[in-house]
């Protein structure tokens, strides 16, 4: 009797371990419908289908080499396409970032749309509303703004969608400006918004702010927080926001704490070089503009992104970050008044190589 007692407590002991640990994959059970969001480590090549029509040749390690190639394998996870409405020329608008969005899933990368919302730049000096839709009333605005953004889901389905470029005051102005007319704004996001959850549910939806002032940071994610969404996206440049850090990082642990909200730099960089590559004035490229530890040097530049990353990884809502203008060289040649104000931050050195930087978005 004491032996069957025994076998049976055994039996007993084992099934309680089974169900706590389950038989094929040890440790604590994770509910299937969970899904952890991936540290988002991207780069924003919009201008890259317009480089490649001019024939321009990237390379990585002494060969010749397709930009998506060089950053997958250099760990990058995401790309950052802009979209413009219908844009003088057709670069960014839909055929054209459609096609390098196919490009971009074929190559096994995901696909972040930054919709301006707009036929050209839309920044915190400028959200000027479409040529086609200038004359709307805002009833009509708004059922074009579903309108679009709907098509915009259906012909790409992008993995992370920005409602609106850097809308540190709104975006379609005069009537969607945040100040000047601010229920009409949040009309407007919760409109795209509400399009893209009925249509793509599991889709990211990113608000995005330029800058990381704390104060304006709160005063502006305060003013959007009925808006439906995932992802705050914040901008950064030392030359325009500030050379301190530490600030960035406090900054996205107070906004995440406070809006419970993953926290992404949608933009950053930082130069290589001073020197220029063509005739148009870059915007960056003097000493006093640079942060200090951190020289416009190939090292200078990775160290910094390098600094940008770690502080994003350890900060208690930071989910990834993106590089702007890694793709933006002096296509046009050296003599090139019209040509890049960037290409002294781009991730490409003069003669288009592959530049350290690009170690940055390995996993570690």
């Amino acid at each position: 009797m004491k032996k069957i007692l025994t076998i049976l407590s055994l039996v007993a002991l084992l099934a309680i371990q089974f169900a706590c640990s389950g038989s094929d994959s040890p440790g604590p059970v994770v509910d299937p419908q969970v899904v952890t969001d991936e540290f988002i480590r991207a780069a924003d090549i919009s201008f890259l289908p317009e480089i490649e029509s001019a024939s321009i040749v990237f390379s990585n390690n002494g060969k010749a080499e397709d930009m998506l190639t060089t950053l997958k394998n250099a760990g990058c996870n995401t790309i950052r396409i802009r979209l413009w409405k219908n844009p003088a020329g057709g670069h960014s608008g839909l055929t054209e970032v459609k096609a390098l969005a196919a490009r971009v899933k074929q190559a096994g990368l995901k696909v972040w749309l930054t919709v301006h919302y707009s036929d050209t730049w839309a920044d915190p000096a400028a959200q000027t509303t479409p040529a086609e839709w200038k004359n709307l009333s805002f009833t009509d605005l708004k059922t074009a703004v579903a309108t679009y953004t709907s098509t915009i889901i259906t012909e790409i389905n992008p993995d992370i969608i920005q409602i609106g470029n850097e809308i540190n005051s709104g975006l379609l102005w005069p009537q969607g400006h945040l100040i000047n007319q601010e229920a009409q704004c949040i009309d407007l996001l919760k409109t795209a918004s509400a399009t893209i959850r009925s249509k793509a549910p599991k889709t990211k939806i990113m608000v995005h702010y330029a800058g990381v002032k704390a104060s304006d940071t709160d005063w502006f994610f305060t003013k959007v927080k009925s808006v439906d969404y995932d992802y705050i996206g914040l901008s950064y440049y030392p030359v325009w926001h500030g050379k301190d850090l530490a600030v960035v990082k406090s900054t996205i642990d107070a906004l995440g704490t406070k809006f419970s909200k993953k926290v992404v730099i949608a933009e950053t960089a930082y130069p290589f070089t001073l020197g220029y590559d063509d005739w148009a004035n870059n915007i960056v490229g003097l000493d006093s503009q640079l942060v200090s530890g951190y020289p416009a040097t190939p090292e200078g530049q990775k160290s910094f992104m390098l600094a940008i990353k770690n502080l994003v990884k350890t900060s208690q809502s930071g989910i990834g970050f993106s590089y702007w203008g890694g793709e933006w060289i002096s296509f046009k040649g050296d003599q090139a008044k019209d040509g890049s104000t960037f290409e002294n931050q781009a991730l490409y050195d003069f003669d288009n190589k592959a530049l350290p930087v690009l170690q940055v978005f390995n996993l570690n």
